[in-house]
């Protein structure tokens, strides 16, 4: 889901799902200021390059090695991109850590719809990567943005799932998200 491009799957990926939502709501529903939240392991490159903020193990030593903090976008998306690269074995303190710079970003770049891709790859037993959080940060980061949509979209936002290889993982993580947003 976040690494395909127009004209190439990437990362086990054919559709960028992601991507496609964001061209949807610019097209169909003119929402132009669309706050992307990515706190899958695993930089979302397909929807940084092609459109705003991520939360992802270090691409020095995870695919597809993108997305480090001086990556803030081009032209006129300049300064309106975040990239958060969270280190090996990075635990639920870390996440919470980052996340209030995330926030915080958000709330100065403004946003008329936010969209969370919540990959259950971050969370620890993982088997292809090295972030040791819990599924209770991926509640805390949906929380977050809950209350952010309530304040600055109307209540407008979506959470998509995305990678993970531990089926244990995806369930527990998509369900305290579910939750969450209840």
């Amino acid at each position: 889901m976040h690494h395909p491009r127009r004209h190439i799957a990437a990362g086990f990926c054919v559709l960028n799902n992601c991507g496609i939502a964001i061209k949807y709501l610019s097209a169909q529903h003119n929402i132009q200021r669309i706050a992307y939240v990515d706190i899958d392991a695993h930089h979302g490159d397909g929807v940084f390059y092609s459109f705003v903020d991520l939360l992802h193990e270090d691409g020095r030593f995870l695919y597809p090695g993108t997305g480090s903090e001086s990556e803030t976008g081009q032209g006129p998306a300049k300064g309106c991109k975040l990239n958060i690269p969270m280190a090996s074995y990075s635990n639920d303190d870390d996440l919470l850590n980052a996340f209030e710079q995330a926030e915080q970003f958000l709330i100065a770049q403004g946003a008329d719809f936010i969209l969370l891709q919540c990959g259950a790859d971050s969370i620890q037993g993982d088997p292809i990567t090295t972030l040791a959080y819990s599924e209770q940060a991926h509640a805390y980061a949906t929380q977050r943005l809950c209350k952010l949509a309530d304040e600055m979209c109307t209540g407008r936002w979506l959470a998509m799932g995305g990678g993970g290889y531990n089926h244990d993982n995806i369930a527990k993580t998509l369900v305290r998200v579910v939750k969450s947003m209840a």
